[in-house]
């Protein structure tokens, strides 16, 4: 058998800026690669994620020219933490302005977690756009995915976590985990919104891995990072990503045309299989790649190994 793939090694970005996408918002945005080679965008999960410099390596720098930016109200991008004008569809206008703005006609989109959900909407949305789609850990936001992780399911896995999420939750408001997180996170004591961020973001942390991993639940536990995960995911998430309920899996005969990958752990408990194996089915244009022994991480040996493999991949037909 042969060795698993590995990142590729560090790079610097070419170019940063920050886009004035209007509304308030500023997003900051960082190209890394060769330009003028195969162009790509990185959709980050979340919401509310952000980047990092490892998902730059995502790609080979010698055939990818890679557009990353941290969407509305995450990272760099300004203000923090915001919820105001901040949907999936100002997300999905957002890709197309960077787009536009770059001066790109098609490019691979490539999204996980969250970041596939956007991917979706935005390749449904914007077809002729799209080259091809990389999407790990397929997230649709029905409301049974939703009650799965936030309420009855997941719960059942990791009770003492489960215990740990409930906490700041009053006893008589846990029937609704999703809006009682909602009014602890835009409360206007700014100390109880950090605390309640840091629990709903180490949840996440801490369930997805098939084993744990110190410095995912350690990121998720800084309270600058977490206010804004766990503010705008709770946000979008409490209006099911302005989805209608099973939309992006009903349109995805919109996709047709467009090769794609999917990549989904066996064990991925935020993100159900059944939902990935859907897509695929209503989407053969994609190779479906079950990765066994793996959660939802994308940094998870079997999961980055078919990523890249994607990546590489779609760069070599490039250049045929």
């Amino acid at each position: 058998m042969s060795a698993l793939r590995t990142l590729y090694p560090a790079i610097e970005p070419y170019e940063t800026g920050m886009l004035d996408v209007g509304d308030g918002h500023v997003l900051y945005y960082e190209r890394v690669g060769t330009r003028g080679a195969k162009p790509a965008v990185f959709l980050h999960g979340g919401p509310g994620g952000g980047i990092s410099p490892d998902h730059r390596r995502l790609f080979d720098p010698a055939r990818y020219d890679v557009l990353l930016f941290d969407q509305r109200g995450c990272g760099k991008s300004t203000p923090h933490a915001s919820l105001e004008a901040n949907t999936t569809w100002h997300l999905v206008a957002d890709i197309e302005r960077l787009r536009e703005t770059l001066g790109i006609d098609r490019w691979l989109v490539f999204g996980g977690s969250w970041g596939s959900t956007l991917a979706l909407a935005y390749a449904q949305s914007y077809p002729q756009r799209v080259s091809e789609l990389v999407l790990r850990g397929v997230y649709t936001v029905s409301q049974a995915e939703l009650d799965w992780y936030y309420q009855f399911g997941v719960s059942e896995m990791f009770p003492e976590k489960w215990a740990r999420f409930q906490a700041p939750v009053p006893e008589a408001e846990r029937g609704n985990m999703m809006a009682a997180y909602r009014k602890l996170l835009t409360a206007a004591d700014r100390d109880q919104q950090i605390e309640a961020a840091r629990a709903w973001s180490v949840w996440e942390a801490e369930t997805i891995t098939l084993l744990p991993d110190p410095d995912i639940s350690a990121k998720h536990d800084e309270g600058h990072f977490a206010l804004a995960f766990a503010r705008i995911e709770n946000h979008y998430f409490t209006h099911r990503g302005w989805l209608e309920d099973g939309q992006l899996l009903r349109d995805a005969r919109k996709l047709a045309g467009i090769p794609g990958v999917i990549v989904h752990g066996r064990y991925d408990m935020p993100c159900p299989v059944r939902y990935a194996y859907a897509l695929h089915q209503a989407w053969p244009d994609a190779d479906f790649h079950l990765i066994e022994g793996a959660g939802h991480a994308w940094s998870e040996p079997g999961i980055l190994d078919q990523l890249i493999a994607a990546t590489d991949r779609f760069a070599a037909n490039a250049q045929q």
